[in-house]
């Protein structure tokens, strides 16, 4: 007959004649060590902080940080620069159940702030004068939500998201 291990929570094989009895574990003793995380909450944090940027510090990071690295974009000529200022998330049009219902996607209109530079060339000696400036608010498209509950509703129904643990 095997005896259990107090220490170990293992069943001890005993020997019967020539032949030894494989080493049992029980699994089902061991208390929890590590407390799971709240994976909802980590997918949610994780997109807020896609979505913000601290301004008092000029940190920059996700949805602006990717902005920035496209701008500013230049014509051939030198003629034009067109600079990204900032972004602003409207207001959601719907809330969540209007949007299940109604089967379109939960989601803010993204609007654009942007800085069209006109430069003067100068042929002879290649310098460049600020000939006009003009900042405009452009409607990118819409951007979508992160529900309570760490869902997206696209199109109506939710899409749940996973976080993958490795």
């Amino acid at each position: 007959m095997a005896k259990k291990s107090e220490a170990t929570g293992t069943s001890v094989g005993a020997t019967v004649g020539s032949k030894k009895k494989r080493i049992r574990k029980i699994f089902g003793d061991i208390h929890e060590v590590v407390q799971m995380p709240n994976l909802i909450e980590v997918q949610r944090e994780s997109y807020e902080q896609f979505l913000r940027s601290d301004k008092s510090t000029g940190y920059v990071s996700g949805l602006e940080k990717t902005l920035r690295s496209v701008f500013p974009i230049r014509d051939f000529a030198g003629t034009a620069e067109l600079d990204f200022v900032h972004y602003e998330l409207e207001d959601p049009k719907y809330d969540t159940t209007e949007c299940r219902q109604r089967g379109i996607t939960y989601a803010a209109p993204m609007k654009v702030t942007l800085r069209l530079i006109v430069f003067e060339v100068d042929t002879e000696t290649e310098t460049r004068s600020v000939l006009d400036i003009k900042e405009q608010d452009v409607y990118m498209g819409d951007m979508p939500l992160m529900t309570e509950n760490g869902t997206f509703i696209i199109n109506g129904p939710k899409a749940e998201m996973s976080t993958k643990i490795t």
